[in-house]
């Protein structure tokens, strides 16, 4: 056995591709492999569906966007004629007039082989079966004399099944010596735990060293936070990339006998509301530079959600890409001024003040006719929310800018937003944060500045932001416990509801009060119209609204659990008009 085989080199390309941007992720590819050439690499890998970007949802059956990606992966593969390192992209292929989620192996000038994605994804965010053929289990590909198993994505993380093969175990049959798993993975909380258990399955079922690697960036609501990984046949951690960053590594494995093994750097992954503040600041990042737009711009109230938004707006882009702009009316507190001021001084962005009564006096005296004798209701709170998001909309036509919007997920919830008001905006940060971690995540920040945040660090949200009891401010001594129960309340239940799906009898026997649980879950099935309309945000929990819970508007459908029965009946012959008029603005 020569030396050549007794070492290999594989250069790892956790890289943050853009969705259909062909040519831009080939020359990603090529610089990977200029770097790769440089090591001395024998091969270099890259995450699912490189060359197109992942998820391509719907594009990807575009018979175009296919030629395209086929003709990218031609080209490349002409280029290994240098005698370089071989390269495995992840692309779209299509063989025998099926489509497929593939991997191709690019070697001497040639596609040298293709290895198909066998168990294809249908839960949650993910969408492949009615996109995708289902590949056939194959064996190893050869690259220097050694044999690379491709598993795609999926294909590790399912036990063999009635439904399912296990492809790692075909491939351990059929002589692989090295795993290699191109990946695109989504962020979710404590999502690297769950990645690195099933790769353990996975080693402990073949023998065979596993290297798992995840692509990095922003695609939609979908963040994808790389945190690539490689698992020695004994279970020890060889080596592991960073979060939330590109990263081109080369790592070396040895043999020694019929094992390989591998060491390489061992990066620290952020963890919890650590990480969640690194996800919104990349999805951010992302949304705003892959679509184009010059920057952003919000409405800072002088509350916990803006701050935090502005946080993350100013991290992600930088202070001379941020606008904030205070909108107060009649029942804005002079402290809400005052804080907002103070915020925008901290973080060093542009920032007016434009002080909206006289426009929404227009609007009443419009409607002064048709309204008259009529009691004043929700509807002129919501006039002063749909003024804001009017004169926000106008500042982005006219400089292009981008408007985030600053509800958080317990709002998203229960309907505690108004359509075209302080919901208008192209994209929401922190759509799929509780309010509670609302609060933790701005305390956070206050002490802590992310891995490349581009925001100053320190105390930059004011304490009194934090500290204050939250509120609309839509009118006088309004406050959100008005309306809602305290929000460690509110969160606990939600959790239950939506992330956990629990049945409301499960929810009260857990200590929870009927009549609280009964009306959140009332809330949360009446406001679905208005998220349908809201602007897509960074996902952060295992379940957000959108992506992974999709229940329909006109939905008659309610939790009528023995025990609810008669609680459910009261709150109907009640109508719960007061609630529900509080929340449909």
């Amino acid at each position: 056995m020569t030396e050549r085989l007794n070492a290999f080199a594989v250069t790892l390309a956790q890289l943050n591709p853009t969705m259909g941007d062909i040519e831009g992720n080939a020359a990603k590819a090529r610089a990977a492999r200029g770097q790769a050439i440089a090591d001395g690499a024998d091969l270099v890998l890259f995450p699912e569906l490189f060359i197109a970007g992942y998820p391509p949802e719907d594009l990807v059956q575009k018979p175009s966007f296919q030629a395209a990606c086929r003709a990218a992966i031609e080209a490349l593969a002409r280029e290994t004629a240098d005698g370089g390192p071989a390269m495995l992209v992840g692309t779209p292929w299509v063989e025998e007039g099926k489509l497929y989620n593939a991997c191709a192996l690019l070697d001497g000038g040639r596609i040298a082989a293709l290895r198909f994605k066998c168990n294809l994804p249908n839960y949650g965010v993910f969408d492949e079966k009615r996109l995708f053929a289902c590949g056939p289990a194959a064996g190893p590909v050869t690259v220097r004399g050694v044999r690379i198993g491709v598993p795609i994505c999926e294909d590790i993380w399912l036990e063999e099944s009635e439904d399912y093969e296990n492809v790692v175990e075909t491939l351990a049959e059929t002589g692989a010596e090295i795993i290699l798993v191109p990946n695109g993975s989504p962020y979710a909380r404590d999502k690297n735990d769950v990645r690195l258990s099933v790769a353990v399955a996975r080693v402990t079922e073949s023998g065979l060293p596993l290297v798992y690697l995840n692509q990095v960036g922003g695609q939609d609501e979908l963040v994808f936070d790389g945190a690539s990984f490689v698992l020695n046949g004994d279970l020890s951690l060889a080596a592991q990339l960073p979060a939330f960053e590109e990263s081109v590594t080369t790592l070396r494995f040895t043999r020694n006998g019929d094992d390989w093994r591998c060491a390489g750097p061992t990066a620290t992954l952020p963890e919890g509301d650590k990480a969640d503040y690194a996800a919104c600041v990349l999805g951010l990042r992302d949304y705003v530079g892959k679509n184009g737009f010059p920057g952003v711009l919000l409405g800072i109230s002088g509350g916990i959600d803006s701050a935090l938004c502005a946080a993350i707006a100013v991290d992600a882009l930088g202070a001379d890409q941020v606008h904030g702009v205070m909108l107060p009316y009649r029942y804005t507190a002079a402290h809400s001024i005052a804080d907002a001021g103070e915020l925008a001084g901290h973080f060093g962005i542009r920032y007016e003040v434009l002080p909206i009564a006289e426009a929404v006096s227009g609007f009443e005296t419009i409607l002064s006719g048709l309204f008259k004798n009529l009691p004043p209701d929700v509807t002129e709170e919501n006039l002063q929310a749909r003024t804001r998001g009017t004169l926000l909309m106008a500042i982005s036509n006219k400089t292009g800018l981008m408007v985030v919007t600053t509800g958080n997920k317990s709002e998203m919830s229960v309907g505690y937003a108004t359509l075209y008001g302080d919901m208008n905006g192209g994209f929401n940060p922190i759509k799929d944060i509780y309010k509670t971690q609302v609060f933790r995540l701005a305390s956070l920040r206050n002490s802590w500045k992310a891995d490349g945040a581009l925001g100053p660090a320190g105390e930059v949200i004011p304490p009194d932001i934090i500290t204050r009891p939250p509120t609309a401010e839509l009118r006088e001594n309004q406050r959100d416990e008005d309306s809602l129960p305290p929000y460690e309340v509110l969160d606990a239940i939600l959790e239950r509801l939506v992330e956990r799906e629990e049945p409301l009898d499960q929810i009260i026997a857990a200590g929870f009060d009927r009549e609280t649980v009964t009306r959140i879950d009332h809330l949360l099935n009446v406001a679905e119209y208005k998220r349908r309309q809201a602007a897509p945000g960074v996902k952060v929990t295992p379940r957000n609204f959108g992506r992974d819970r999709r229940y329909p508007i006109t939905n008659r459908f309610r939790d009528k659990g023995e025990k609810l029965q008669a609680a459910d009946e009261t709150l109907v012959s009640r109508g719960s008009k007061a609630s529900i008029d509080a929340f449909e603005g």
